[in-house]
């Protein structure tokens, strides 16, 4: 067959364009094909949160480590439901990776949970994780596990819980006498906030803005954080720096998902979700020092009432005994080697 200088010219181009598309795009076409497998988040707090920032950070890593064959997508602000619907997804294998407080519905399936949230129990964040990153967190890992769900090393912080409201400042005890207050539908809470003599009223984070803009409760309790990106400020008018209560998410795994991962693919994954984890833990930490200010400006008017009073009444209310006797012996012991004499 007979060829022009035309006919060669095209002919040679179009080879070269293959071939260079064979050499040099062939990765690129390699990662642009679905993964192998695509995995679901599911999380109650804003997409702005220091915890969904840094899971999506985690998922960034783990897919380009994993060139591509894990995908985790992240679902913030209850997108996939309450907490209560979320979990019971990630029980049945339809969500695949959950983060959920462990004095919240997980405390429904492992009750020892709720343990890091006894009230005025840590005095500070060195407390907190010199708790949950050594012995008792260790227990209360294994408990997760025993239950039949996959848990990661370290816990997610949501910071120390302050409490706000649209009528009045809570300087005292006497403060909190019959005061409507949303709670995450948690027995601990529950049992403090009746220790303390308010109304509590359990209502999923995804109604918290509506019943404050409402009425339907006058105050909640949540970390600086949320009440920040949340835009809760919006529908109230005083913030209490209680400290009340220690929060955080475990990082929960459905285990028949978690166990067709590849063993090196679970190793990715833990690595980077854990380092993700101690990096949100400084996130959170540095956003609470400047976040009064912040609200300040935002029209919420703080407060920092004498604590003492609170753990008092604690005490002579019968609630730390009764946590006692519910945790159990070695939970209880677990937990005062670290704050010290509770009960």
């Amino acid at each position: 067959m007979a060829y022009n200088r035309r006919d060669f010219l095209v002919t040679s181009a179009s080879s070269l364009a293959v071939a260079t598309t064979g050499l040099v795009g062939a990765p690129w076409i390699r990662r642009a094909h679905a993964a192998e497998f695509t995995y679901k988040v599911g999380t109650d707090l804003p997409a702005s949160h220091p915890l969904n920032v840094r899971i999506q950070e985690a998922a960034s890593a783990i897919k380009k480590e994993t060139d591509g064959r894990m995908e985790i997508r992240v679902f913030p602000n209850n997108q996939l439901g309450g907490d209560p619907d979320m979990f019971a997804q990630l029980r049945a294998g339809a969500l695949e990776f959950f983060t959920l407080s462990g004095a919240n519905a997980l405390s429904a399936l492992v009750p020892k949970t709720a343990i890091s949230g006894v009230g005025f129990a840590f005095k500070d964040y060195g407390q907190v994780f010199g708790a949950l990153d050594g012995e008792l967190g260790a227990h209360l890992r294994g408990l997760i596990t025993k239950a039949g769900l996959v848990v990661q090393d370290k816990v997610w912080d949501n910071g120390f819980r302050q409490i706000t409201s649209s009528t009045k400042p809570i300087a005292s005890p006497t403060d909190l006498q019959g005061m409507k207050i949303r709670v995450p539908p948690g027995r601990l809470w529950i049992s403090l906030f009746r220790a303390l003599s308010a109304a509590p009223t359990s209502i999923s984070f995804n109604e918290v803005y509506s019943s404050l803009q409402t009425k339907v409760v006058e105050g909640q309790e949540n970390a600086l954080a949320v009440v920040d990106t949340a835009k809760l400020y919006e529908v109230q008018k005083y913030c209490s720096l209680t400290s009340h209560m220690w929060d955080g998410f475990w990082f929960l795994g459905n285990r028949a998902a978690w166990e067709k991962l590849p063993a090196n693919i679970r190793d990715i994954v833990s690595k980077n979700l854990n380092a993700s984890a101690l990096r949100q833990r400084q996130d959170v930490a540095q956003l609470n020092a400047s976040l009064q200010k912040t609200l300040e400006g935002k029209g919420l008017k703080f407060n920092t009432p004498d604590l003492a009073p609170f753990r008092e009444k604690l005490r002579t209310s019968g609630f730390y005994a009764e946590q006692k006797k519910f945790f159990g012996e070695e939970e209880w012991a677990l937990l005062e080697k670290v704050t010290g004499k509770l009960a």
